[in-house]
């Protein structure tokens, strides 16, 4: 069996990638750009992803693909229909980022709500010392405690994030599943919840259906000065919207983990809003503790053993 991981750097150097049980020759690439999928694919039974694409083209090129496994949750970088097809069996990682993706959402949060980048721009201008007091009042400064935190999406992260959440006192409020379904008391309709939270954080899928969830028009259904953190998927958000509601006001802060396009150019909306002080982008890396990039690996070579024993594990196709 030929197994090629075409993206290893996506998982720092000093992640344990263990080897799977059966007879096997391991292949590796730092990185794969799109021109090269088919070429290193050629022969391979198993394909280990991160964010390289395999669309149905490229899948069409490579008869002898049995397996992919996604060193991710996400797969939107897989064209699912077509490995279906082709009875190419896909498998992910699952509940490896927990509790490091709801501690950096609280971080931001917190980061936010205390206005500490604010603080930090001000204090490098020297405005403590022209102050002339003990202390100046430059930034708001929000309690988390007895405010409301909108979540949508309720898998493992989002609950997880609801549980800390919770224990700093904020309420915690889910939107109902955008497929339908029926409101009851921590579950809120998409329009309710964004009317009622004080702080609203993505963890959903990125799908045709989720892009640009939240656009001009539920950026200006929010609360006047309310946090948007999103640490799910880049897309998930109209950028330029978002960036018009920071300058605007209306929004109060928003602290990113992801982009639309990764890395983002230099033009890019949230390039452009770093020189705000209440907006953060840090670059993908909420998921990144060492402790769940290992869980990540440990569970790329456990889809790997699975299947060869003929037990698929985190199946998705």
């Amino acid at each position: 069996m030929q197994i090629v991981f075409l993206d290893r750097d996506t998982l720092a150097p000093s992640v344990r990638l263990g080897r799977p049980a059966c007879a096997h020759t391991w292949i590796e690439y730092p990185t794969t750009t799109p021109a090269q999928v088919v070429e290193r694919l050629q022969g391979a039974s198993v394909a280990i992803v991160n964010k390289v694409r395999l669309g149905a083209a490229e899948l069409a090129a490579l008869p002898a693909l049995r397996l992919i496994v996604l060193a991710a949750t996400g797969s939107d970088n897989v064209d699912l229909a077509a490995c279906r097809e082709r009875g190419i069996r896909v498998c992910n990682v699952q509940g490896y980022a927990g509790p490091s993706v709801p501690e950096h959402a609280l971080a931001l949060m917190l980061a936010l709500a205390r206005n500490l980048k604010g603080w930090q721009l001000s204090l490098a201008a020297g405005r403590w010392q022209e102050s002339g007091r003990f202390c100046f009042f430059d930034h708001g400064i929000m309690d988390l405690a007895g405010r409301q935190l909108g979540i949508i999406g309720r898998g493992t992260i989002g609950r997880d994030l609801g549980r800390r959440a919770e224990a700093l006192g904020l309420t915690v409020r889910y939107a109902t599943s955008l497929r339908g379904g029926e409101p009851t008391p921590d579950r809120l309709p998409l329009g309710e919840l964004l009317q009622s939270s004080d702080i609203l954080s993505l963890h959903c899928p990125l799908t045709e259906q989720t892009r640009h969830l939240i656009g001009a028009a539920e950026l200006a259904a929010m609360k006047p000065g309310a946090l948007l953190i999103n640490v799910g998927r880049g897309g998930l958000v109209d950028e330029q919207a978002l960036l018009a509601a920071l300058r605007s006001g209306h929004l109060g802060g928003a602290g990113f983990d992801v982009a639309s396009q990764e890395p983002p150019p230099a033009d890019h909306p949230l390039m452009q809003a770093l020189a705000l002080p209440n907006f953060i982008l840090t670059p993908h890396v909420a998921w990144a503790s060492a402790g769940a990039m290992q869980r990540l690996a440990d569970q790329v070579i456990e889809n790997i053993d699975a299947f060869t024993a003929g037990t698929p594990l985190r199946q998705l196709v």
